[in-house]
Formats: C-alpha cells, structure tokens, sequence
C-alpha cells in the first residue's frame, strides 16, 4: 500500500483549510492522511469550537470525498462534527474514497494542562476499522496513542496497519512521547503505524511510519507551519508476514 502523510497546518479558516486539503492531496497514493483538526484548528486552547462543527455530509466531508474521487485515492482527514451537546462537538476522522467511514475519538486530551471534554463529547468506545487497497486500516486520534488498549481492540478486529491523526501539543519530553509511543505500538501489535502531526511551533510534527518491527520507514521532524511537508511510504504485506512470523506476540498472548 502506498501511503501519503501531510504534515500541514490547519488555520482558523475553514474555506482556506479545504482549499488547502485540495491543494496539498498527491496523486498515484492509496492512502493520504491529514492531521487532527484539519477543517480547523483548536485554536487557543481551551476555545469554544462548536460553531466550526459539522455533520458528516457537510462543506469538510464533501470536499474530502471530491478531492479523493479527483485524486483516485482515500482520503482520511480530522474535523469538528456536531453531536447532541450543541456546546461539545465530536473530534471526528472522517475517510473518503474507497472506503466511507468515520471515527470519534474516544479518549478526549485531558492531560497535561487540558480539558478536551471541557469543549469536545467522546466518542462511542469501538473500534473502526475499514479496507483500503486490500488492507484493513484501524482509526484512532492523537492521545488515543496513549492508550495501548484501542491498538489492541483495533488489531483484534483486523487492523493491519493503522492510522493516527494528531495534534500533538509541543513541549519537554512530546517529541519523545510521540516516537516512542508510534513505535511501541507497531511493536506489540505487529502492525504497521502511521502518524502524522500538525508542525512545528505549537505541535511536535515528527510524522512517521514504523514497520510491525518497529523500523522507521519514513519520518520528516518538526517542520513549520508555512512549510507543509509530505511523508511518503509503503507497507509491505511480506514485512508484515515475516515480522508476525518473528515476533508471533499475538498468537503467544494469554490476556
């Protein structure tokens, strides 16, 4: 599978934002992904966004699914999409292309200083996996990666690789976290991990792809809000085979 990362920034415009998932969408991949957010960013933290949330056949998800029908290929990209609570939308992906779905995240940032749930409503606890190109792609979003337990719950419903997402807050020891977490969980799940951030001055960046053996296949750094960045890779079905075959942690498990 040929995979797209796109290591861009969200501004406080929505119209730009779209403008900019079209502009920034490559052609010749199975699967692009864009960062947490990207219809729009959190802006100053702990802002209201409700009034930028939107139902899923709304002006985000509708140029998602032209520009991945355009682009021949799946797109899965993070927005704001309005729940019961008028006042606390979902943090939701939303994938278009050859596979329509949507994910809310479940485990809501609360740590380190914020309160996600404050502004946001989490979503339902399961897990949401779909095909892309022969492959079975596990959603989940940001400080979900903090949580072994989805990893699991997502490879247990047949994720072969899977996709993260973020908006990873900068600062001491975030960079660190993010790698060693994106690598962890590729490990223990013999999966293929795939995570791209929001850049440099206010997010970590550091988009990845880690093997099921928890080489890094591609990874660009910090990068910089003016400078969208494209983190190109491939998974590989024989890595995948010879890694399960290596490491068979999922066969040996007992929990």
């Amino acid at each position: 599978m040929r995979l797209a990362l796109v290591q861009a920034a969200s501004g406080l415009e929505p119209a730009e934002n779209r403008a900019a998932l079209d502009r920034l969408t490559p052609e010749h991949q199975d699967l692009v992904v864009f960062p947490e957010a990207f219809a729009r960013d959190f802006g100053d933290a702990g802002s209201d966004v409700s009034a930028y949330a939107e139902p899923l056949d709304g002006p985000f998800a509708t140029e998602v699914e032209r520009v991945a029908g355009e682009r021949g290929t799946t797109v899965v990209a993070g927005m704001f999409e309005r729940s019961e609570d008028p006042e606390r939308p979902f943090n939701t992906l939303v994938v278009r292309g050859s596979a329509t779905a949507s994910y809310r995240k479940v485990h809501l940032y609360d740590s380190f200083g914020y309160r996600e749930s404050d502004r946001l409503t989490a979503g339902p606890v399961e897990p949401a996996v779909v095909e892309v190109g022969g492959w079975r792609v596990g959603l989940m979003t940001c400080y979900d990666l903090r949580f072994p337990e989805l990893t699991r719950r997502l490879v247990d419903a047949g994720a072969e690789l899977v996709v993260v997402p973020a908006a990873w807050v900068a600062g001491p020891r975030k960079v660190d976290h993010w790698r060693t977490l994106v690598t962890a969980r590729a490990i223990e799940n013999t999966v293929y991990v795939a995570a791209v951030g929001q850049p440099a001055p206010r997010y970590t960046g550091h988009s990845m792809v880690v093997d099921p053996l928890g080489d890094v296949v591609a990874e660009t750094g910090a990068g910089d809000a003016g400078a969208p960045e494209v983190v190109t890779a491939e998974a590989d079905r024989t890595t995948l085979a010879g890694a399960r075959r290596t490491n068979p942690s999922l066969l040996n498990r007992r929990l």
